[in-house]
């Protein structure tokens, strides 16, 4: 009776387990992204910061696609910055969402003339030539105004494109809103790296327990941490779900993850 009574709770959380781990499979588009190599943040360095647009011409001219995060503004408007806070890459105090469009020309990028781009800017420069990546980056919220706002500019762009974010309440507002797009759910282990979130949900998320919430087409997981858990596995080479690397930042790590099936994004190099 035991044994019976084991079993049936094993067959039950391998059942909850699969569910929560199950990601949307059969998009027709998510070939396009395939083979095609992304500079993360552009193709920076050599005096073009990261996320700048001279960065992204430079990924343009090699013939890459981008990696590239964007922020909503207080004004409702759309730009491309990594973190919230100004600091680490203007040297100034203040957030993302708290200026407006007119304000980004006075925000200078690693002490260059380049200044904050907006999500319009890249998508003009681009206009279709190689595909984006495009991180929903929400603060205090704003997740739902975030991904609404840049799926409505996103309806007049003719090029290849996908929506990811950490947050997986962008990814089920993609699902429930815009389901035609490919979406991403982006995943590190956070219990290694981040203190900042309760330690349920660095659980939760660690182990991509909450694909169920957006139903990804694709997962993007750090490279360094693929092999720290073993539902990476199950979602990648059991359920066949689309993997993403980032970043690789060597030559052997961009091998390595081509290999194993993943669409690579790289930093600090230019891969063969």
């Amino acid at each position: 009776m035991k044994f019976r009574h084991c079993l049936a709770a094993s067959a039950a959380l391998c059942g909850a387990a699969y569910y929560t781990l199950k990601c949307r499979k059969g998009h027709p588009d998510l070939h396009k992204l395939r083979g095609w190599k992304y500079a993360h943040r552009g193709l920076h360095g050599e005096g073009r910061p990261e996320n700048s647009m001279a960065a992204f011409r430079a990924a343009l001219e090699h013939g890459f696609g981008i990696e590239f995060d964007i922020h909503l503004l207080k004004d409702g408007n759309l730009a491309v910055m990594h973190d919230s806070l100004l600091l680490r890459t203007t040297g100034c105090e203040g957030r993302m969402e708290d200026l407006t469009t007119e304000d980004l020309q006075n925000y200078h990028l690693e002490g260059t003339e380049e200044t904050i781009p907006t999500f319009r800017d890249v998508l003009e420069l681009y206009q279709g030539k190689a595909p984006l990546i495009i991180e929903l980056k929400p603060v205090d919220g704003n997740h739902a105004q975030l991904a609404e706002t840049a799926c409505k500019m996103l309806e007049s762009y003719e090029g290849v494109y996908c929506l990811e974010s950490f947050d997986p309440r962008c990814v089920q507002w993609l699902k429930k809103n815009r389901p035609d797009l490919i979406r991403g759910q982006l995943s590190e282990y956070f219990l290694e790296n981040d203190d900042t979130l309760p330690p349920a949900i660095r659980f939760l998320m660690s182990h991509n327990l909450l694909n169920c919430m957006g139903r990804p087409d694709f997962v993007a997981y750090k490279f360094q941490n693929r092999e720290r858990t073993v539902t990476n596995r199950i979602w990648k080479d059991l359920m066949g779900v689309q993997g993403v690397s980032w970043t690789l930042k060597t030559p052997e790590e961009y091998k390595i993850a081509v290999k194993e099936g993943y669409i690579p994004i790289f930093e600090g190099f230019l891969p063969e």
